[in-house]
């Protein structure tokens, strides 16, 4: 009798297997070196449209959205690139990042038939990048790699990976919506297998689903965290922050959570309580701080580990912390429903902004999820005074100058649009073609099992 090899996180690398691993990217299909999407403003791209049954199990993204508040000197039909990345203070080009722009970006995902989706955040919270606020950290099934220069900046670039496993038994969906005014580039990486047999009836689908509370209902925001005041009962979780809350059958493998702090004090006091099933009082995990939840003590730490850490800490970006939590060896189980919350402050008395991506498997179909309107989701951010005064009188020469440049940049945005009205029908293309090269791989794979089969 032979003896299978033991069950455990990379125990699949001892087997063999028939299935045959393909990829959906941004790939320039002219065979240059253009390997990005242009997305315009108000566009939704499909990134990947998948024959199944299968199972995606890996993503890479990385992306630029760059405003342009004056002309350049270097024409944008000669730019290869896609953004120029020279100082400003050159007077060369004049580039500068949208801060936003990772909350305006939408992704989500669909599995089998569904015409709603099981996926649904903006784009940078789905990854670990939250309130649009480059981090760098490396978890077992997500990182963010910032750019060492744009760490912790709104908008910083930044590549991002996903290893969540995404079985999908006869279609999988991947788009991305460009809720914002002006476009942005999008560059992707989408891995995945391919099966011969459907999938087991067992199968749980992947799930995840973005959440804001902006202020949280607080009831004493002005009184001191931690003083003998707030230290009143909260014996039912009522008006606690939700993270999660679902029917069906699955399991909950973790969030992430995004603070903006406005007190000045401490925002973690609360307690998560998750409440499963026919769960009323006391919810079957009841925790006893959100330090504790995100695996640290003592507050928080700038850490980042497989299952627990930071992003971003608020000693890095006073009033702003960002923290994780994956139950990837723990899984909390449901079997017909699940509530996971949190408490904002101890008893709920802190009225801060807080935001979520909760991350979960379960049966189909899925529930249906929504996601804010894009003006509802953008961060909070600390915002410079500016002082401006009318113009003097203008000098003829002060004058011909701003009309020079009035003309220069008229002329360089004409150029622009015209350059991504280009690639925006050739991007249509590439989406077609990328469609058609997953179901072109689909059919060489069934072949072949076919001949084999024989």
């Amino acid at each position: 009798m032979a003896t299978s090899p033991r069950s455990g996180l990379l125990s699949s690398l001892t087997k063999l297997s028939t299935a045959r691993t393909a990829r959906s990217s941004s790939w320039d299909q002219t065979g240059k070196n253009r390997d990005n999407w242009i997305v315009m403003p108000g566009e939704e791209r499909v990134l990947a449209d998948i024959e199944g049954p299968g199972s995606i199990t890996h993503i890479w993204m990385t992306q630029s959205c760059r405003i342009q508040p004056g002309p350049g000197q270097i024409s944008p039909e000669l730019v290869g690139v896609p953004m120029l990345e020279i100082h400003n203070a050159l007077g060369v080009s004049w580039e500068v990042v949208d801060p936003d722009y990772y909350r305006k970006i939408v992704i989500r995902m669909y599995w089998d038939d569904q015409e709603t989706p099981s996926v649904i955040a903006p784009l940078g919270d789905f990854f670990g990048l939250l309130n649009s606020l480059s981090g760098s950290y490396d978890s077992l099934p997500l990182s963010v790699s910032a750019k060492e220069g744009e760490l912790n900046t709104f908008g910083g670039s930044a590549a991002f990976n996903s290893y969540f496993e995404m079985p999908f038994n006869s279609r999988a969906r991947i788009t991305v919506e460009n809720q914002n005014d002006i476009p942005y580039l999008q560059y992707f990486y989408i891995d995945y297998e391919l099966y011969t047999e459907p999938l087991a009836e067992d199968t749980a689908y992947f799930h995840a689903h973005w959440r804001r509370q902006k202020p949280n209902a607080g009831w004493g925001p002005d009184l001191q965290t931690n003083s003998i005041e707030v230290a009143i009962p909260n014996l039912s979780g009522e008006d606690n922050y939700v993270v999660l809350e679902t029917e069906g059958q699955g399991h909950y493998v973790g969030c992430n959570l995004a603070v903006r702090h406005f007190q000045g004090s401490w925002w973690g006091e609360g307690d998560d309580m998750i409440f499963i099933d026919d769960d009323t009082w006391p919810p079957s995990l009841h925790g006893t701080g959100m330090e504790d939840y995100f695996g640290h003590a003592w507050g928080m730490q700038h850490n980042a580990f497989l299952m627990n850490g930071t992003m971003v800490h608020e000693e890095n970006v006073p009033g702003f912390h960002h923290s994780y939590r994956f139950h990837m060896t723990d899984p909390i189980r449901f079997q017909k429903r699940i509530k996971v919350t949190f408490e904002h402050g101890h008893a709920n008395h802190l009225s801060d902004d807080w935001s979520s991506t909760a991350y979960w498997y379960q049966t189909l179909p899925s529930p249906v999820l929504d996601i804010d309107a894009v003006e509802d989701r953008l961060p909070l951010r600390p915002r410079d005074q500016v002082e401006e005064r009318p113009l003097p009188e203008l000098t003829p020469a002060q004058q011909a100058a701003r009309d020079a440049s009035a003309e220069r940049m008229k002329q360089f945005t004409e150029t622009r649009d015209a350059v991504r009205n280009e690639r925006r029908a050739e991007i249509d293309q590439w989406e077609k073609a990328n469609a058609e090269q997953a179901r072109e791989v689909r059919q060489r794979f069934l072949a072949a099992n076919s001949v084999l089969a024989n």
